[in-house]
Protein backbone atom coordinates (compact mmCIF):
# COMPACT_ATOMS: atom_id res chain seq x y z
CA UNK A 1 0.00 0.00 0.00
CA UNK A 2 2.81 2.46 0.83
CA UNK A 3 4.47 1.72 -2.53
CA UNK A 4 1.20 2.39 -4.32
CA UNK A 5 0.75 5.70 -2.48
CA UNK A 6 4.32 6.67 -3.22
CA UNK A 7 3.73 5.90 -6.92
CA UNK A 8 0.60 8.13 -7.00
CA UNK A 9 2.48 10.95 -5.27
CA UNK A 10 5.37 10.79 -7.73
CA UNK A 11 2.97 10.74 -10.64
CA UNK A 12 1.31 13.94 -9.40
CA UNK A 13 4.69 15.57 -8.71
CA UNK A 14 6.05 14.68 -12.13
CA UNK A 15 3.05 16.24 -13.86
CA UNK A 16 3.58 19.45 -11.91
CA UNK A 17 7.17 19.69 -13.12
CA UNK A 18 5.84 20.73 -16.52
CA UNK A 19 4.59 24.00 -15.08
CA UNK A 20 7.59 24.54 -12.86
CA UNK A 21 10.07 24.09 -15.70
CA UNK A 22 8.25 26.81 -17.60
CA UNK A 23 8.97 29.10 -14.66
CA UNK A 24 12.61 28.08 -14.37
CA UNK A 25 13.69 28.88 -17.91
CA UNK A 26 13.36 32.65 -17.52
CA UNK A 27 15.49 33.14 -14.41
CA UNK A 28 18.99 32.86 -15.86
CA UNK A 29 18.38 35.57 -18.39
CA UNK A 30 17.06 38.31 -16.08
CA UNK A 31 18.81 37.81 -12.77
CA UNK A 32 20.84 40.84 -11.68
CA UNK A 33 23.90 40.77 -9.50
CA UNK A 34 23.67 41.78 -5.81
CA UNK A 35 25.75 44.88 -6.43
CA UNK A 36 23.59 46.22 -9.29
CA UNK A 37 23.10 49.94 -9.76
CA UNK A 38 19.67 51.10 -8.46
CA UNK A 39 16.84 51.36 -11.01
CA UNK A 40 16.59 55.17 -10.73
CA UNK A 41 20.29 55.52 -11.54
CA UNK A 42 19.92 53.38 -14.65
CA UNK A 43 16.90 55.46 -15.75
CA UNK A 44 18.95 58.63 -15.32
CA UNK A 45 21.72 57.06 -17.41
CA UNK A 46 19.18 56.11 -20.10
CA UNK A 47 17.88 59.68 -20.37
CA UNK A 48 21.43 60.96 -20.90
CA UNK A 49 22.16 58.26 -23.50
CA UNK A 50 18.97 59.20 -25.39
CA UNK A 51 20.23 62.79 -25.64
CA UNK A 52 23.67 61.56 -26.76
CA UNK A 53 22.09 59.09 -29.26
CA UNK A 54 24.53 56.39 -28.11
CA UNK A 55 22.31 53.50 -29.22
CA UNK A 56 24.61 50.61 -28.28
CA UNK A 57 25.03 51.73 -24.67
CA UNK A 58 21.35 52.67 -24.60
CA UNK A 59 20.34 49.14 -25.67
CA UNK A 60 22.68 47.62 -23.07
CA UNK A 61 21.25 49.91 -20.38
CA UNK A 62 17.68 48.85 -21.19
CA UNK A 63 18.74 45.21 -21.12
CA UNK A 64 20.28 45.73 -17.69
CA UNK A 65 17.19 47.62 -16.51
CA UNK A 66 15.04 44.62 -17.42
CA UNK A 67 17.14 42.43 -15.14
CA UNK A 68 16.82 44.93 -12.27
CA UNK A 69 13.04 45.03 -12.64
CA UNK A 70 12.91 41.22 -12.55
CA UNK A 71 15.07 41.16 -9.41
CA UNK A 72 12.84 43.67 -7.62
CA UNK A 73 9.33 42.78 -8.80
CA UNK A 74 9.48 39.17 -10.04
CA UNK A 75 7.22 38.41 -13.01
CA UNK A 76 6.27 41.88 -14.32
CA UNK A 77 5.53 43.90 -17.46
CA UNK A 78 8.28 46.48 -16.83
CA UNK A 79 10.96 43.88 -17.59
CA UNK A 80 9.33 43.19 -20.95
CA UNK A 81 9.04 46.91 -21.73
CA UNK A 82 12.76 47.31 -21.05
CA UNK A 83 13.64 44.32 -23.26
CA UNK A 84 11.53 45.59 -26.16
CA UNK A 85 13.21 49.01 -25.91
CA UNK A 86 16.62 47.34 -25.83
CA UNK A 87 15.72 45.30 -28.92
CA UNK A 88 14.61 48.47 -30.70
CA UNK A 89 17.92 50.27 -30.12
CA UNK A 90 20.00 47.22 -31.04
CA UNK A 91 18.07 47.24 -34.31
CA UNK A 92 18.68 50.96 -34.88
CA UNK A 93 22.40 50.43 -34.35
CA UNK A 94 22.45 47.33 -36.56
CA UNK A 95 23.71 45.04 -33.77
CA UNK A 96 22.18 41.68 -34.80
CA UNK A 97 23.87 39.76 -31.98
CA UNK A 98 22.28 41.92 -29.27
CA UNK A 99 18.98 42.06 -31.15
CA UNK A 100 18.51 38.28 -31.35
CA UNK A 101 19.97 37.72 -27.89
CA UNK A 102 17.02 39.70 -26.51
CA UNK A 103 14.76 37.49 -28.62
CA UNK A 104 15.95 34.58 -26.47
CA UNK A 105 15.25 36.51 -23.28
CA UNK A 106 11.74 37.49 -24.38
CA UNK A 107 11.04 33.91 -25.49
CA UNK A 108 12.21 32.59 -22.11
CA UNK A 109 10.08 35.19 -20.30
CA UNK A 110 6.91 34.25 -22.16
CA UNK A 111 7.28 30.59 -21.15
CA UNK A 112 6.12 31.50 -17.62
CA UNK A 113 2.51 31.79 -18.83
CA UNK A 114 0.95 28.86 -20.72
CA UNK A 115 -1.07 31.26 -22.89
CA UNK A 116 2.09 33.04 -24.10
CA UNK A 117 4.08 29.90 -25.03
CA UNK A 118 3.21 30.07 -28.77
CA UNK A 119 4.74 33.56 -28.84
CA UNK A 120 7.75 32.25 -26.92
CA UNK A 121 8.31 29.66 -29.65
CA UNK A 122 8.10 32.40 -32.31
CA UNK A 123 10.86 34.50 -30.69
CA UNK A 124 13.10 31.49 -30.00
CA UNK A 125 12.75 30.27 -33.62
CA UNK A 126 13.92 33.63 -34.98
CA UNK A 127 16.92 33.62 -32.64
CA UNK A 128 17.86 30.02 -33.46
CA UNK A 129 17.75 30.64 -37.22
CA UNK A 130 20.08 33.64 -36.90
CA UNK A 131 22.61 31.94 -34.63
CA UNK A 132 22.69 28.89 -36.90
CA UNK A 133 23.48 31.17 -39.86
CA UNK A 134 26.29 32.84 -37.91
CA UNK A 135 27.55 29.52 -36.37
CA UNK A 136 27.36 30.92 -32.83
CA UNK A 137 27.70 27.73 -30.75
CA UNK A 138 27.00 29.10 -27.23
CA UNK A 139 23.82 30.86 -28.40
CA UNK A 140 22.66 27.76 -30.27
CA UNK A 141 23.02 25.87 -26.98
CA UNK A 142 20.84 28.46 -25.20
CA UNK A 143 18.14 28.08 -27.85
CA UNK A 144 18.26 24.27 -27.69
CA UNK A 145 17.83 24.37 -23.91
CA UNK A 146 14.89 26.76 -24.21
CA UNK A 147 13.18 24.49 -26.75
CA UNK A 148 13.88 21.43 -24.58
CA UNK A 149 12.18 23.21 -21.69
CA UNK A 150 9.10 23.85 -23.86
CA UNK A 151 9.08 20.25 -25.14
CA UNK A 152 8.84 18.86 -21.60
CA UNK A 153 5.35 20.36 -21.22
CA UNK A 154 4.01 18.03 -23.90
CA UNK A 155 2.22 14.84 -22.95
CA UNK A 156 3.66 12.41 -23.84
CA UNK A 157 7.20 13.75 -23.79
CA UNK A 158 9.12 13.22 -27.06
CA UNK A 159 11.19 10.04 -26.76
CA UNK A 160 14.21 11.70 -28.34
CA UNK A 161 14.36 14.50 -25.74
CA UNK A 162 16.81 12.74 -23.39
CA UNK A 163 19.19 12.09 -26.31
CA UNK A 164 18.94 15.73 -27.42
CA UNK A 165 19.67 16.94 -23.89
CA UNK A 166 22.72 14.68 -23.61
CA UNK A 167 23.99 16.11 -26.92
CA UNK A 168 23.38 19.64 -25.67
CA UNK A 169 25.31 18.85 -22.47
CA UNK A 170 28.25 17.60 -24.56
CA UNK A 171 28.10 20.78 -26.68
CA UNK A 172 28.23 22.82 -23.46
CA UNK A 173 31.37 20.98 -22.38
CA UNK A 174 32.90 21.50 -25.85
CA UNK A 175 32.24 25.26 -25.77
CA UNK A 176 33.12 25.50 -22.02
CA UNK A 177 29.66 26.83 -21.14
CA UNK A 178 29.41 25.84 -17.46
CA UNK A 179 26.08 27.57 -16.98
CA UNK A 180 24.46 25.73 -19.92
CA UNK A 181 25.97 22.44 -18.79
CA UNK A 182 24.45 22.85 -15.31
CA UNK A 183 21.06 23.73 -16.80
CA UNK A 184 21.15 20.74 -19.18
CA UNK A 185 21.90 18.44 -16.23
CA UNK A 186 18.96 19.96 -14.37
CA UNK A 187 16.63 19.24 -17.31
CA UNK A 188 17.96 15.67 -17.51
CA UNK A 189 17.21 15.21 -13.80
CA UNK A 190 13.62 16.21 -14.43
CA UNK A 191 13.34 13.80 -17.37
CA UNK A 192 14.50 10.86 -15.25
CA UNK A 193 12.13 11.89 -12.45
CA UNK A 194 9.21 11.80 -14.86
CA UNK A 195 10.40 8.38 -16.09
CA UNK A 196 10.39 7.17 -12.44
CA UNK A 197 14.18 6.69 -12.27
CA UNK A 198 15.12 8.44 -9.00
CA UNK A 199 18.72 7.17 -8.91
CA UNK A 200 19.57 8.66 -12.33
CA UNK A 201 17.68 11.82 -11.40
CA UNK A 202 19.69 12.20 -8.17
CA UNK A 203 22.95 11.77 -10.10
CA UNK A 204 22.21 14.63 -12.49
CA UNK A 205 20.60 16.91 -9.92
CA UNK A 206 23.63 16.53 -7.61
CA UNK A 207 26.00 17.47 -10.44
CA UNK A 208 23.81 20.40 -11.46
CA UNK A 209 23.53 21.61 -7.86
CA UNK A 210 27.29 21.55 -7.37
CA UNK A 211 27.92 23.58 -10.52
CA UNK A 212 25.09 26.01 -9.72
CA UNK A 213 26.50 26.65 -6.23
CA UNK A 214 29.95 27.22 -7.67
CA UNK A 215 28.55 29.65 -10.26
CA UNK A 216 26.21 31.25 -7.64
CA UNK A 217 23.04 30.85 -9.78
CA UNK A 218 20.25 31.14 -7.21
CA UNK A 219 17.33 30.16 -9.48
CA UNK A 220 19.09 26.93 -10.51
CA UNK A 221 20.08 26.13 -6.91
CA UNK A 222 16.44 26.51 -5.88
CA UNK A 223 15.21 24.25 -8.69
CA UNK A 224 17.78 21.57 -7.86
CA UNK A 225 16.73 21.56 -4.20
CA UNK A 226 13.16 21.09 -5.38
CA UNK A 227 14.15 18.04 -7.46
CA UNK A 228 16.12 16.63 -4.51
CA UNK A 229 12.93 16.94 -2.47
CA UNK A 230 11.02 14.96 -5.10
CA UNK A 231 13.66 12.24 -5.08
CA UNK A 232 13.44 11.99 -1.28
CA UNK A 233 9.65 11.90 -1.38
CA UNK A 234 9.76 9.09 -3.93
CA UNK A 235 11.90 7.14 -1.48
CA UNK A 236 9.37 7.81 1.29
CA UNK A 237 11.72 10.20 3.15
CA UNK A 238 9.18 12.92 3.88
CA UNK A 239 11.32 14.84 6.42
CA UNK A 240 14.26 15.04 4.01
CA UNK A 241 11.90 16.13 1.21
CA UNK A 242 10.42 18.90 3.36
CA UNK A 243 13.91 20.13 4.28
CA UNK A 244 14.87 20.34 0.60
CA UNK A 245 11.60 22.12 -0.26
CA UNK A 246 12.28 24.63 2.52
CA UNK A 247 15.72 25.53 1.09
CA UNK A 248 14.20 25.96 -2.36
CA UNK A 249 11.35 28.07 -0.96
CA UNK A 250 13.76 30.50 0.73
CA UNK A 251 15.57 31.15 -2.55
CA UNK A 252 12.32 31.46 -4.53
CA UNK A 253 10.97 33.91 -1.95
CA UNK A 254 14.11 36.04 -2.26
CA UNK A 255 13.61 36.08 -6.05
CA UNK A 256 9.88 36.95 -5.62
CA UNK A 257 8.96 33.97 -7.81
CA UNK A 258 5.28 33.47 -6.91
CA UNK A 259 4.74 30.60 -9.37
CA UNK A 260 7.54 28.52 -7.89
CA UNK A 261 6.45 29.26 -4.29
CA UNK A 262 3.00 28.01 -5.27
CA UNK A 263 4.40 24.67 -6.52
CA UNK A 264 6.65 24.28 -3.48
CA UNK A 265 3.72 24.91 -1.11
CA UNK A 266 1.65 22.29 -2.90
CA UNK A 267 4.37 19.63 -2.72
CA UNK A 268 5.12 20.53 0.90
CA UNK A 269 1.43 19.93 1.67
CA UNK A 270 1.69 16.49 0.02
CA UNK A 271 4.78 15.62 2.08
CA UNK A 272 3.18 16.69 5.37
CA UNK A 273 0.07 14.72 4.47
CA UNK A 274 2.19 11.66 3.67
CA UNK A 275 3.89 11.79 7.08
CA UNK A 276 0.58 12.37 8.89
CA UNK A 277 0.95 16.04 9.89
CA UNK A 278 -2.38 17.16 8.48
CA UNK A 279 -2.46 20.53 10.20
CA UNK A 280 0.69 21.71 8.40
CA UNK A 281 -0.52 20.03 5.21
CA UNK A 282 -3.70 22.09 5.38
CA UNK A 283 -1.73 25.32 6.02
CA UNK A 284 0.51 24.62 3.01
CA UNK A 285 -2.54 23.90 0.84
CA UNK A 286 -4.01 27.29 1.79
CA UNK A 287 -0.69 28.94 0.87
CA UNK A 288 -0.93 27.26 -2.53
CA UNK A 289 -4.34 28.83 -3.06
CA UNK A 290 -3.06 32.27 -2.00
CA UNK A 291 -0.10 32.13 -4.38
CA UNK A 292 -2.36 30.99 -7.22
CA UNK A 293 -4.62 34.00 -6.71
CA UNK A 294 -1.59 36.32 -6.57
CA UNK A 295 -0.23 35.02 -9.88
CA UNK A 296 -3.37 34.65 -12.01
CA UNK A 297 -5.38 37.62 -10.79
CA UNK A 298 -2.58 40.18 -10.55
CA UNK A 299 -2.55 43.13 -12.93
CA UNK A 300 1.05 42.26 -13.82
CA UNK A 301 0.10 38.85 -15.22
CA UNK A 302 -2.84 40.27 -17.19
CA UNK A 303 -0.71 43.07 -18.63
CA UNK A 304 2.01 40.64 -19.74
CA UNK A 305 -0.57 38.59 -21.64
CA UNK A 306 -1.67 41.77 -23.37
CA UNK A 307 1.93 42.87 -24.09
CA UNK A 308 2.44 40.72 -27.18
CA UNK A 309 -1.09 41.41 -28.42
CA UNK A 310 -0.44 45.12 -27.96
CA UNK A 311 2.73 44.85 -30.06
CA UNK A 312 0.66 43.22 -32.82
CA UNK A 313 -1.86 46.04 -32.57
CA UNK A 314 0.99 48.54 -32.95
CA UNK A 315 2.23 46.61 -36.00
CA UNK A 316 -1.23 46.89 -37.54
CA UNK A 317 -1.20 50.62 -36.77
CA UNK A 318 2.14 50.98 -38.58
CA UNK A 319 0.75 49.07 -41.56
CA UNK A 320 -2.27 51.36 -41.56
CA UNK A 321 0.06 54.37 -41.56
CA UNK A 322 1.95 52.94 -44.54
CA UNK A 323 -1.35 52.48 -46.36
CA UNK A 324 -2.23 56.11 -45.66
CA UNK A 325 1.17 57.23 -46.98
CA UNK A 326 0.62 55.17 -50.11
CA UNK A 327 -2.79 56.81 -50.41
CA UNK A 328 -1.19 60.26 -50.26
CA UNK A 329 1.31 59.28 -52.94
CA UNK A 330 -1.55 58.02 -55.05
CA UNK A 331 -3.35 61.29 -54.53
CA UNK A 332 -0.36 63.23 -55.80
CA UNK A 333 -0.14 60.96 -58.80
CA UNK A 334 -3.82 61.52 -59.49
CA UNK A 335 -3.28 65.29 -59.43
CA UNK A 336 -0.48 64.96 -61.95
CA UNK A 337 -2.67 62.82 -64.16
CA UNK A 338 -5.48 65.36 -63.83
CA UNK A 339 -3.16 68.15 -65.04
CA UNK A 340 -2.11 66.04 -68.03
CA UNK A 341 -5.62 64.90 -68.90
CA UNK A 342 -7.54 68.09 -68.14
CA UNK A 343 -8.46 68.52 -71.83
CA UNK A 344 -9.86 65.02 -71.95
CA UNK A 345 -13.29 64.24 -70.55
CA UNK A 346 -12.44 60.58 -70.44
CA UNK A 347 -9.37 61.30 -68.39
CA UNK A 348 -11.42 63.27 -65.86
CA UNK A 349 -13.88 60.41 -65.47
CA UNK A 350 -11.02 57.93 -65.10
CA UNK A 351 -9.44 60.09 -62.38
CA UNK A 352 -12.74 60.33 -60.44
CA UNK A 353 -13.25 56.60 -60.68
CA UNK A 354 -9.70 55.92 -59.49
CA UNK A 355 -10.15 58.20 -56.49
CA UNK A 356 -13.38 56.53 -55.49
CA UNK A 357 -11.81 53.11 -55.78
CA UNK A 358 -8.85 54.22 -53.64
CA UNK A 359 -11.16 55.57 -50.95
CA UNK A 360 -13.10 52.31 -50.94
CA UNK A 361 -9.89 50.30 -50.58
CA UNK A 362 -8.64 52.54 -47.77
CA UNK A 363 -11.96 52.22 -45.98
CA UNK A 364 -11.90 48.43 -46.31
CA UNK A 365 -8.34 48.23 -45.01
CA UNK A 366 -9.25 50.44 -42.05
CA UNK A 367 -12.25 48.26 -41.23
CA UNK A 368 -10.09 45.11 -41.45
CA UNK A 369 -7.45 46.61 -39.15
CA UNK A 370 -10.08 47.64 -36.60
CA UNK A 371 -11.65 44.17 -36.70
CA UNK A 372 -8.25 42.54 -36.16
CA UNK A 373 -7.66 44.77 -33.15
CA UNK A 374 -11.06 43.81 -31.70
CA UNK A 375 -10.34 40.12 -32.34
CA UNK A 376 -6.99 40.39 -30.52
CA UNK A 377 -8.67 42.07 -27.55
CA UNK A 378 -11.32 39.32 -27.39
CA UNK A 379 -8.66 36.60 -27.60
CA UNK A 380 -6.76 38.19 -24.73
CA UNK A 381 -9.91 38.42 -22.60
CA UNK A 382 -10.85 34.83 -23.43
CA UNK A 383 -7.34 33.60 -22.54
CA UNK A 384 -7.47 35.39 -19.18
CA UNK A 385 -10.94 34.01 -18.31
CA UNK A 386 -10.07 30.47 -19.44
CA UNK A 387 -6.88 30.60 -17.38
CA UNK A 388 -8.82 31.64 -14.27
CA UNK A 389 -11.47 28.92 -14.66
CA UNK A 390 -8.89 26.24 -15.54
CA UNK A 391 -6.81 27.04 -12.48
CA UNK A 392 -9.92 27.08 -10.26
CA UNK A 393 -10.93 23.64 -11.58
CA UNK A 394 -7.44 22.19 -11.07
CA UNK A 395 -7.19 23.42 -7.49
CA UNK A 396 -10.72 22.18 -6.75
CA UNK A 397 -9.81 18.73 -8.06
CA UNK A 398 -6.58 18.68 -6.06
CA UNK A 399 -8.40 19.65 -2.86
CA UNK A 400 -11.18 17.11 -3.41
CA UNK A 401 -9.08 14.20 -4.72
CA UNK A 402 -6.04 14.86 -2.55
CA UNK A 403 -6.50 16.53 0.78
CA UNK A 404 -10.26 15.82 0.96
CA UNK A 405 -9.79 12.08 0.50
CA UNK A 406 -6.94 11.99 3.02
CA UNK A 407 -9.08 13.79 5.64
CA UNK A 408 -11.99 11.41 5.03
CA UNK A 409 -9.71 8.41 5.47
CA UNK A 410 -8.38 9.81 8.72
CA UNK A 411 -11.94 10.42 9.97
CA UNK A 412 -12.94 6.83 9.14
CA UNK A 413 -9.84 5.50 10.85
CA UNK A 414 -10.52 7.56 13.99
CA UNK A 415 -14.14 6.41 14.09
CA UNK A 416 -13.08 2.77 13.72
CA UNK A 417 -10.62 3.08 16.64
CA UNK A 418 -12.41 5.62 18.83
CA UNK A 419 -12.75 3.11 21.67
CA UNK A 420 -8.96 3.08 21.98
CA UNK A 421 -8.77 6.88 22.36
CA UNK A 422 -9.35 8.76 25.61
CA UNK A 423 -12.40 11.02 25.71
CA UNK A 424 -10.25 14.17 26.07
CA UNK A 425 -8.60 13.38 22.73
CA UNK A 426 -11.48 11.78 20.80
CA UNK A 427 -13.96 14.66 20.89
CA UNK A 428 -11.55 17.48 19.93
CA UNK A 429 -10.02 15.27 17.21
CA UNK A 430 -13.43 14.52 15.66
CA UNK A 431 -14.33 18.21 15.82
CA UNK A 432 -11.08 19.26 14.12
CA UNK A 433 -11.51 16.66 11.38
CA UNK A 434 -15.13 17.71 10.74
CA UNK A 435 -14.10 21.37 10.49
CA UNK A 436 -11.22 20.55 8.10
CA UNK A 437 -13.48 18.40 5.88
CA UNK A 438 -16.17 21.09 5.81
CA UNK A 439 -13.65 23.84 4.99
CA UNK A 440 -12.10 21.74 2.20
CA UNK A 441 -15.51 21.01 0.67
CA UNK A 442 -16.50 24.70 0.86
CA UNK A 443 -13.29 25.83 -0.86
CA UNK A 444 -13.61 23.15 -3.55
CA UNK A 445 -17.28 23.95 -4.15
CA UNK A 446 -16.56 27.69 -4.35
CA UNK A 447 -13.82 27.12 -6.93
CA UNK A 448 -15.87 24.78 -9.14
CA UNK A 449 -19.54 24.36 -8.02
CA UNK A 450 -20.72 20.80 -8.42
CA UNK A 451 -24.34 21.90 -8.98
CA UNK A 452 -23.33 24.11 -11.95
CA UNK A 453 -21.65 21.36 -13.95
CA UNK A 454 -24.28 18.72 -12.99
CA UNK A 455 -27.68 20.42 -12.88
CA UNK A 456 -27.27 23.75 -14.68
CA UNK A 457 -27.31 27.46 -13.90
CA UNK A 458 -30.61 27.90 -11.97
CA UNK A 459 -30.06 24.94 -9.56
CA UNK A 460 -26.48 26.15 -9.01
CA UNK A 461 -27.70 29.66 -8.13
CA UNK A 462 -30.34 28.21 -5.80
CA UNK A 463 -27.64 26.14 -4.11
CA UNK A 464 -25.40 29.22 -3.80
CA UNK A 465 -28.18 31.32 -2.22
CA UNK A 466 -29.08 28.49 0.18
CA UNK A 467 -25.47 28.10 1.35
CA UNK A 468 -25.03 31.86 1.82
CA UNK A 469 -28.24 32.01 3.85
CA UNK A 470 -26.84 29.37 6.22
CA UNK A 471 -23.72 31.39 7.09
CA UNK A 472 -24.96 35.01 6.90
CA UNK A 473 -27.54 37.06 8.77
CA UNK A 474 -28.60 38.81 5.58
CA UNK A 475 -31.66 37.23 3.93
CA UNK A 476 -31.01 36.25 0.28
CA UNK A 477 -33.74 35.30 -2.20
CA UNK A 478 -33.65 34.10 -5.82
CA UNK A 479 -36.51 34.65 -8.28
CA UNK A 480 -36.50 33.53 -11.92
CA UNK A 481 -39.13 34.05 -14.61
CA UNK A 482 -39.34 32.38 -17.97
CA UNK A 483 -37.78 29.15 -19.16
CA UNK A 484 -33.97 29.22 -19.22
CA UNK A 485 -32.69 27.52 -22.42
CA UNK A 486 -29.69 25.18 -22.56
CA UNK A 487 -26.84 27.65 -22.07
CA UNK A 488 -23.29 26.90 -23.10
CA UNK A 489 -20.76 25.93 -20.40
CA UNK A 490 -18.75 29.12 -20.87
CA UNK A 491 -21.82 31.38 -20.60
CA UNK A 492 -23.16 29.49 -17.54
CA UNK A 493 -19.85 29.78 -15.71
CA UNK A 494 -19.51 33.50 -16.47
CA UNK A 495 -23.07 34.34 -15.39
CA UNK A 496 -22.62 32.29 -12.20
CA UNK A 497 -19.31 34.04 -11.39
CA UNK A 498 -20.82 37.48 -11.98
CA UNK A 499 -23.79 36.83 -9.66
CA UNK A 500 -21.46 35.22 -7.09
CA UNK A 501 -19.18 38.29 -7.16
CA UNK A 502 -22.15 40.67 -6.80
CA UNK A 503 -23.53 38.71 -3.80
CA UNK A 504 -20.12 38.58 -2.12
CA UNK A 505 -19.65 42.34 -2.61
CA UNK A 506 -23.11 43.05 -1.18
CA UNK A 507 -22.55 40.78 1.84
CA UNK A 508 -19.14 42.30 2.49
CA UNK A 509 -19.79 45.99 1.97
CA UNK A 510 -23.51 46.79 1.79
CA UNK A 511 -24.55 45.94 5.41
CA UNK A 512 -27.95 45.03 3.97
CA UNK A 513 -30.84 43.17 5.58
CA UNK A 514 -32.12 41.62 2.35
CA UNK A 515 -30.61 40.86 -1.05
CA UNK A 516 -32.78 39.83 -3.99
CA UNK A 517 -31.58 38.16 -7.22
CA UNK A 518 -33.99 38.16 -10.17
CA UNK A 519 -33.50 36.49 -13.57
CA UNK A 520 -35.94 37.01 -16.46
CA UNK A 521 -35.53 35.27 -19.82
CA UNK A 522 -37.25 35.47 -23.20
CA UNK A 523 -36.30 34.43 -26.74
CA UNK A 524 -33.96 37.39 -27.23
CA UNK A 525 -32.62 38.57 -23.87
CA UNK A 526 -31.58 37.49 -20.38
CA UNK A 527 -32.18 40.18 -17.75
CA UNK A 528 -30.54 39.89 -14.31
CA UNK A 529 -30.90 42.22 -11.34
CA UNK A 530 -29.23 42.09 -7.91
CA UNK A 531 -30.80 44.51 -5.40
CA UNK A 532 -30.00 45.20 -1.74
CA UNK A 533 -31.27 47.61 0.89
CA UNK A 534 -27.82 48.47 2.25
CA UNK A 535 -25.84 51.67 2.59
CA UNK A 536 -25.03 52.15 -1.12
CA UNK A 537 -21.76 53.41 -2.53
CA UNK A 538 -19.89 55.36 -5.21
CA UNK A 539 -19.10 52.68 -7.80
CA UNK A 540 -17.32 55.05 -10.15
CA UNK A 541 -14.72 55.48 -7.43
CA UNK A 542 -14.79 51.89 -6.19
CA UNK A 543 -14.11 50.49 -9.64
CA UNK A 544 -10.59 51.89 -9.53
CA UNK A 545 -9.77 50.31 -6.18
CA UNK A 546 -10.06 46.62 -6.97
CA UNK A 547 -10.57 43.96 -9.58
CA UNK A 548 -14.13 42.88 -8.60
CA UNK A 549 -16.13 45.43 -10.60
CA UNK A 550 -13.60 45.34 -13.45
CA UNK A 551 -13.91 41.53 -13.67
CA UNK A 552 -17.72 41.82 -13.78
CA UNK A 553 -17.58 44.40 -16.57
CA UNK A 554 -15.07 42.38 -18.61
CA UNK A 555 -17.11 39.17 -18.37
CA UNK A 556 -20.38 40.92 -19.32
CA UNK A 557 -18.64 42.70 -22.21
CA UNK A 558 -17.24 39.37 -23.42
CA UNK A 559 -20.80 37.97 -23.52
CA UNK A 560 -21.91 41.01 -25.54
CA UNK A 561 -24.05 42.41 -22.73
CA UNK A 562 -24.33 45.59 -20.66
CA UNK A 563 -24.20 46.22 -16.90
CA UNK A 564 -25.35 49.29 -14.94
CA UNK A 565 -25.08 50.24 -11.26
CA UNK A 566 -27.60 52.49 -9.49
CA UNK A 567 -26.94 53.45 -5.88
CA UNK A 568 -27.74 56.19 -3.39
CA UNK A 569 -26.42 56.60 0.16
CA UNK A 570 -28.57 54.66 2.68
CA UNK A 571 -31.00 53.62 -0.07
CA UNK A 572 -29.34 50.47 -1.29
CA UNK A 573 -27.81 49.37 -4.57
CA UNK A 574 -29.30 47.91 -7.75
CA UNK A 575 -27.21 46.19 -10.41
CA UNK A 576 -28.93 45.51 -13.75
CA UNK A 577 -27.46 43.25 -16.43
CA UNK A 578 -28.73 42.66 -19.98
CA UNK A 579 -27.36 39.79 -22.09
CA UNK A 580 -28.24 38.80 -25.69
CA UNK A 581 -29.58 35.23 -25.85
CA UNK A 582 -27.88 34.69 -29.21
CA UNK A 583 -24.43 34.55 -27.56
CA UNK A 584 -25.45 32.40 -24.59
CA UNK A 585 -27.21 29.31 -25.94
CA UNK A 586 -25.27 26.26 -27.15
CA UNK A 587 -26.88 26.07 -30.61
CA UNK A 588 -28.57 29.41 -31.42
CA UNK A 589 -31.30 29.28 -34.08
CA UNK A 590 -30.26 30.47 -37.52
CA UNK A 591 -31.88 33.64 -38.75
CA UNK A 592 -33.19 33.17 -42.33
CA UNK A 593 -31.52 35.37 -44.90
Amino acid sequence: MRSFLRYKLLRKECLSLILLLVVSSVWPKVQASPGSVPIDSVKTQIRQLVEDKDYIKLAQAYEHLGGLYQQQYGYNKYTLDAYFNGMKYYHLRGDSLGYFNIHIKIGDYYTQDVFMQPYAKKYLNKALQYFKRTHNGPKIIECRLAFANLAQKKDPIPKSLITELRQTEQMSVLYKQDYSQAYAQNLLANMYLRNKQPDSAQYFVSRSLGMAQRLDINWLIALNYFYLGLVEQFRDHSDAAIAAYRKSYQLAEAEKNVAMMRELSRHTADSYSHKGDYKKAYESALKTLDFTNQFYYSEQTKSIRLQELDSQVKTLAVEKQLVEEQSRHQHMLNLMLAGGLVISVLGVFALIFGRRQQKLINHQQTVIAQQQIRDLELKSLQAMIEGQESERSRIARDLHDGLGIQLSRIKLFVEAHQEQLPLSVKEPLNQFLDEACTETRLISSDLRPYALSTFGLIPALEDLVQKLNLVNETALTLEHYGEVPDLGDEASVMIYRVIQELLNNALKHAEAETITVQMMTNDETVLISVDDDGKGGDFETDSSKGNGIANIKSRIAYLGGQVMWQSEPDKGTSVMISLPMQKLVKNPPRVPV
